[in-house]
């Protein structure tokens, strides 16, 4: 190599070597200090836009966890609620049954009345339960629904009993007579909007929908009548409709007698219906009546809901990823307990207290309805909380492996560029010495 003053090109490609090996050792404490393989776009310009849309994802999986933890907190509060109505109302059927038990006085019973008059606002105080301000169980939070009308099933008769059937007719569902003589004595009683009413009647030859058609009249009051009669009562394995529009079927598809409300809504809804046959001397046909008496609601009075205010419990990273969850009305008039006169169930007398006993039955299967819906959603949320943290989980470990740092790895690079600086550094000293050779020439 020429010797030359003007260009020290020993000391210019030395202090390339140099700024290289500073920018290396720059990047590799930076590694080595953040614990991240990429610490920005220029590090590795694809795995770093990966990295953050797993970011964003993991993010979001968490959110989404703690929204489920939050439902579910939020479940809990109904569920709470129905819990309490639940047990007021197992401790109402024991009163009414209590009630309806001759050894107690019209004294007993009214204040009996007086109890369960005070346990049935306790019902409404129940259904107005919040969650962060938010009313669950008054019928609030119910989705878009039609309005029903109460249907009530009975299972326990042959299948081939039809409204004309007259009650002399009737059979088990075993196909065995039910004993009942046109001499005898039927008492129907039925519970609208608070108030019971009860007509009695001889057998004679009435079917079962003249029987219906009966319930119309109570001595000097006449009704509308509180149930559609004719055509109307179904003897099919098709119960009717429920407010979704779909075709509620009995429950093994069978044939079996259905009876609905005259009108829709919990206006119109029937609480309870009771049905007694006696003899002509007041003896109670227990086999006649266990089946008779065995209607069941299987389509619940609801009202119309125009709008959905069901609950959303957004539990995914994307859009309409969610748990919708509908609460019915949990208050006292939807359970069928009081009217909107504010009338309450009442059992002043034997009669009375007698038909309560099915008001209460069918309220209890309301409420354990809602119960039921309740602790699914419960349940459900438990999952989703569980898929959703092991989802976190796994985007997180995908995301560590493109943007964490190998520290071993990086602590050898590091030092090994530490290392080549230092070499550099020693090397421009010496090529930066080399140049003053040339004034031995010029002494």
């Amino acid at each position: 190599m020429a010797m030359v003053v003007k260009n020290n090109m020993s000391a210019i490609n030395t202090l390339n070597t140099l700024n290289k090996n500073s920018s290396a050792l720059s990047k590799s404490l930076g590694k080595v200090s953040s614990g991240m393989r990429i610490n920005g776009a220029a590090d590795d310009a694809s795995g770093y836009a990966i990295s953050e849309r797993m970011r964003v994802q993991i993010r979001s999986l968490d959110q989404d966890n703690r929204n489920t933890q939050n439902g579910n907190s939020m479940m809990k509060v109904a569920e709470g609620a129905v819990s309490s109505t639940v047990e007021i109302l197992k401790t109402l059927k024991e009163k009414v049954i209590n009630a309806a038990n001759d050894t107690n006085t019209d004294e007993d019973r009214a204040t009996i009345q007086k109890e369960l008059d005070q346990s049935i606002d306790q019902i409404n105080d129940n259904a107005n339960v919040t969650y962060n301000g938010k009313y669950l169980v008054d019928g609030s939070k119910h989705s878009k629904y039609n309005e029903t009308s109460t249907v009530l099933t009975n299972q326990s008769m042959s299948t081939a009993t039809t409204g004309t059937s007259k009650l002399t007719e009737l059979e088990s569902r075993t196909d065995e007579k039910l004993n009942i003589h046109s001499t005898d004595r039927v008492t129907v009683s039925y519970v609208k909007q608070g108030k019971t009413y009860t007509t009695t009647f001889s057998v004679g030859t009435n079917s079962i929908d003249t029987m219906l058609q009966k319930t119309a009249y109570f001595g000097s009051e006449t009704l509308t009548g509180a149930f559609k009669t004719g055509n109307n009562i179904r003897s099919t394995g098709t119960i009717g409709t429920d407010g979704n529009s779909n075709t509620v079927y009995t429950a093994s598809r069978e044939n079996a007698i259905s009876i609905q409300a005259k009108t829709g809504g919990t206006a119109g809804q029937i609480a309870g219906f009771t049905i007694s046959i006696t003899d002509n001397t007041g003896k109670v046909n227990k086999s006649a009546n266990a089946v008779l008496d065995n209607f069941n609601e299987t389509i619940r009075a609801e009202n119309e809901y125009k709008n959905d205010d069901a609950l959303v419990l957004q539990v995914g990273t994307k859009a309409n990823q969610a748990i919708k969850v509908s609460l019915t009305d949990m208050r006292a008039e939807a359970l069928g307990l009081k009217g909107t006169d504010g009338s309450t169930l009442n059992v002043g007398n034997q009669k009375n207290a007698n038909a309560a006993i099915n008001v209460l039955d069918n309220a209890i299967q309301k409420a354990l309805d809602q119960q039921t819906t309740i602790g699914s959603v419960e349940s459900r949320l438990e999952y989703t909380s569980s898929n959703l943290t092991t989802a976190s989980e796994n985007v997180t470990a995908s995301e560590s492996t493109i943007r964490d740092a190998d520290m071993a790895k990086e602590m050898t690079e590091y030092t090994k560029n530490n290392v080549l600086l230092q070499a550099a550094q020693s090397m421009l000293s010496q090529a930066n010495q080399n140049s003053s050779a040339v004034l031995s020439l010029l002494q």
